[in-house]
């Protein structure tokens, strides 16, 4: 059976930041522990991506913020019978770990700007091939360092890192979970509907459709056209796709 393939957009601001904070540090953690050149590079372009988003949003204050309204959330289960209390305790204790955490962490990104290494890489990867040797040597000999020299620089860099990621895990983990929705039919490939007070959207679609989603919307209301991948596609009428609100 051919698996799902899931989508995922945001509706509002907030979520996006949080949706591309996590895309990024997915990459990171997938490359961090290969060994070849074009993974490191991979490892710093991701990486740096990560600290301009950083750089612009104030992340941190956001995510505390964001903790905070969902411990308030769970405290308004507290009263509602048949919950189960030992849970919604762990919930509560887990949200408070992470928000000491956040708080308690320098501003995100901040120990990696202030590291002489990166600082001297880092304008150079954003120029297309910037990273080749004549370029940038001193990456260039970081590269031919022993292969558990530059993991040890790489897992203290990701370190630093920590509060932000396992914070955002968590959080993103309890938005998605708290989805709801099921299979809805799409005609003619437009669905829109209602979404009060929603952040996110999450659609599983067959990849044998041959169909992709363009969703627009807000926190009220979305919107998605589904557009045929290539000629070789129709967008079937009537099409199932399960569409879930968080």
């Amino acid at each position: 059976m051919t698996s799902l393939t899931v989508y995922e957009h945001p509706l509002n601001e907030q979520v996006r930041i949080y949706l591309r904070l996590e895309y990024l540090l997915d990459q990171l953690d997938e490359v961090s522990g290969l060994s070849a050149p074009c993974h490191h590079i991979q490892f710093f372009r991701s990486l740096f991506d990560l600290l301009e988003i950083l750089e612009q949003v104030q992340v941190k204050a956001d995510l505390a913020k964001d903790l905070d309204k969902l411990k308030k959330k769970l405290n308004a289960w507290a009263n509602v019978p048949q919950v189960d209390q030992t849970q919604l305790n762990q919930l509560l204790d887990q949200v408070a770990a992470h928000q000491r955490s956040v708080l308690q962490a320098k501003r995100f990104g901040q120990p990696l700007r202030e590291d002489r290494f990166l600082t001297s890489i880092k304008q150079r990867f954003s120029i297309p091939g910037g990273s080749c040797s004549f370029d940038l040597p001193v990456f260039h000999y970081w590269l031919h360092q022993p292969l558990a020299a530059r993991q040890n620089a790489i897992q203290t860099w990701m370190a630093t890192l920590s509060p932000l990621r396992d914070a955002l895990a968590f959080w993103l983990q309890l938005t998605r979970e708290s989805a709801h929705g099921g299979t809805a039919t799409v005609k003619q490939g437009f669905y829109q509907q209602e979404a009060d007070g929603a952040c996110l959207i999450r659609l599983k679609l067959a990849p044998d459709l041959g169909v992709y989603p363009l969703v627009s919307g807000h926190k009220n209301r979305f919107a998605i056209r589904f557009m045929p991948f290539d000629d070789d596609h129709e967008v079937a009428d009537n099409m199932p796709v399960h569409i879930s609100v968080c």
